[in-house]
């Protein structure tokens, strides 16, 4: 089934699956969209969202839809050995999302882009030692974990997906894109994160204490980097902790004592 949405002010656009589009990928969450139409036909899908590009006044695609489909196939390439995808790492992720359900067979069996299989990609996927905008994974690997995803310590296929609350921010998104190339998600863990949070904290006491500024700035700066990577460890967005957070304080009723804001029990 093809959806045309509608996200009021911004855009009309066409998906096969509006939570993985429209939800994950460009963070609006369902009520701040709608869905203007739907069919399994996508030439007739790919003419009326071009129609209501136009009664609605936003930009018009220079290409249909059914156009681009045919254009957003990724040119992977398939070996013996291993699947290799035409982008850098920090790219990869927003590409096989755009491809949601793209399938392609190896010695190994058949491979296929989920919401599950994207992030098992994200997390062992290699960049190419001959290009660095190229990456890959080995098909042995993806087509065992794809047999029993729990044995080789992924938990997502029976984790509900985590959304960010709000849009991503830039800056957050930066610090996973750096976190990502350097392999800290594919050879760290939460636990190695909570430590190296603890010594940023001893750093930021320190810091404190002798009334040094720079090194202040430098100790809360470095601390919301480890926190950004260990929510991104444990599956969510470090935008969607800052939020829910201020959800429960933003009511919260209390008063100061000794320099500390102390809740209303």
């Amino acid at each position: 089934m093809y959806y045309i949405y509608h996200i009021p002010g911004k855009k009309i656009g066409v998906t096969r699956n509006l939570n993985t589009r429209v939800t994950l990928t460009q963070g609006y969450n369902p009520e701040e969209y709608e869905v203007l139409d739907q069919s399994d036909d996508i030439d007739y899908i790919s003419e009326k969202e071009i129609e209501l590009q136009k009664s609605y006044g936003y930009r018009v695609d220079r290409k249909k839809y059914n156009e681009l489909v045919k254009l957003n196939k990724m040119n992977i390439n398939v070996t013996e050995q291993t699947t290799t995808f035409p982008y850098p790492v920090k790219k990869l992720k927003g590409n096989l999302m755009d491809n949601i359900g793209l399938t392609w067979t190896s010695e190994h069996g058949e491979h296929k882009l989920s919401l599950d299989s994207i992030r098992w990609i994200v997390q062992n996927v290699k960049t190419s030692m001959y290009n660095n905008n190229r990456c890959y994974v080995y098909n042995k690997a993806f087509a065992e974990w794809a047999k029993t995803p729990e044995l080789w310590g992924d938990d997502t296929i029976d984790k509900p997906v985590i959304k960010c609350s709000k849009k991503p921010l830039k800056m957050f998104e930066n610090i996973r894109d750096w976190a990502q190339t350097r392999g800290l998600y594919d050879k760290g863990n939460s636990h190695t994160q909570y430590v190296k949070l603890q010594e940023e904290a001893g750093e930021l006491a320190k810091a404190l204490l002798e009334n040094d500024k720079a090194e202040v700035i430098d100790a809360i700066g470095d601390m919301v980097v480890v926190l950004t990577n260990l929510a991104h460890l444990e599956g969510v967005h470090i935008e969607t902790c800052i939020a829910e957070a201020y959800k429960v304080i933003s009511n919260r009723k209390g008063k100061m004592i000794n320099g500390t804001f102390v809740k209303d029990e």
